[in-house]
């Protein structure tokens, strides 16, 4: 079992920038990926960005690539997004999941570990 916890949500304003966090516990030798996912109210949740946990590999929402980074945290079981340039349309509750084998990055079905959510307002 493989816990994850978000953190580093918050309110601010369209082109600040704020950096969440997703720690992970328990059998983290057994996770291939972390991945970032986010929902709007009434939306589905949709991929962010994802990453394996050796640190490589990184991929991006197309509307994220250039303003967002993940990464992986050395010496810890951490990824961090880091969130430039943010947009009103990115806010959403921001959701961290590990999965424990490379079956795809951009599904939220191929995951199998999940947080609780952080959420991200951006006011216009």
């Amino acid at each position: 079992q493989v816990h994850v916890v978000e953190s580093g949500g918050g309110l601010v304003q369209a082109g600040d920038s704020l950096r969440l966090s997703c720690a992970a516990s328990g059998r983290t030798f057994t996770v291939y990926g972390v991945g970032w996912f986010r929902q709007a109210p009434g939306k589905e949740r949709e991929f962010v960005a994802r990453i394996t946990w050796s640190g490589g590999a990184p991929s991006y929402l197309d509307s994220v690539k250039g303003r967002f980074t993940i990464s992986r945290d050395n010496g810890k079981n951490t990824v961090s997004l880091q969130m430039n340039s943010l947009k009103p349309e990115d806010t959403a509750v921001y959701y961290c999941a590990a999965q424990s084998r490379d079956s795809g990055a951009y599904i939220p079905g191929r995951y199998d570990y999940w947080g609780r959510g952080t959420q991200v307002t951006v006011s216009s």
